[in-house]
């Protein structure tokens, strides 16, 4: 588990690298254990994921056909997003030799992994809009599109960044990580009966 202090560096040069700033990359341990250590911001954006699964889980649970207690619909939204932060990292590290990118596969991991810690809580106001005032679903929505639209364009800038190949080869594989999470996301949610759940993946 990576200290407080190399957190917060990490998480830093997960930001800068969301602005576009090549530096942020040396701010990233980018060796074996540093590699393995990027999954912990997974434990980091917890909190804000599990207001996230309690809002849609109070949503879900007043709908027909979606079965089970709120806890057990929480769990299964926990499966799902676990899988779509985690599986479209797997199906990276199998495209990536065919791809040309094996050699930036480590730094793509690591930038993703913290960056997405800090999506997971760019997203929370919406949640916490859903939770504290359910009335408010339009305004909710709409503050979601935003800060979806926003948090793509950062996810896009780490990738180019990550990657240091262009914008093209950039484009390429955040459009391939997308599609894969939309894939997992949707095959999960009909597997588990949350077809009608309002997630949007994590990149």
């Amino acid at each position: 588990m990576p200290s407080a202090e190399n957190i917060q560096l990490y998480l830093t040069g997960a930001w800068r690298m969301m602005m576009g700033k090549a530096d942020g990359l040396r701010l990233l341990d980018l060796s074996a254990d540093g590699f393995w250590n990027s999954f912990f911001a997974i434990v980091i954006a917890l909190p804000a994921l599990i207001v996230g699964w309690v809002g849609v889980a109070n949503e879900l649970n007043q709908l027909p056909g979606i079965f089970g207690s709120k806890l057990s619909i929480v769990a299964r939204l926990a499966v799902i997003d676990f899988s779509t932060w985690v599986l479209p990292l797997v199906a990276l590290a199998v495209i990536a030799p065919l791809a040309g990118i094996a050699d930036r596969f480590v730094h793509v991991v690591v930038a993703s992994n913290w960056a997405s810690a800090l999506i997971v809580w760019i997203m929370l106001p919406p949640s916490l809009l859903g939770l504290f005032w359910p009335g408010a679903s339009d305004a909710g929505a709409f503050l979601s599109f935003v800060l979806f639209v926003l948090t793509m364009a950062l996810s896009w800038r780490m990738t180019n960044v990550a990657l240091g190949k262009g914008p093209a080869v950039a484009t390429a594989v955040f459009a391939g990580m997308f599609l894969v999470s939309l894939m997992v996301l949707f095959m999960l949610q009909g597997l588990f009966g949350l077809a009608a759940t309002p997630q949007v993946p994590v990149e």
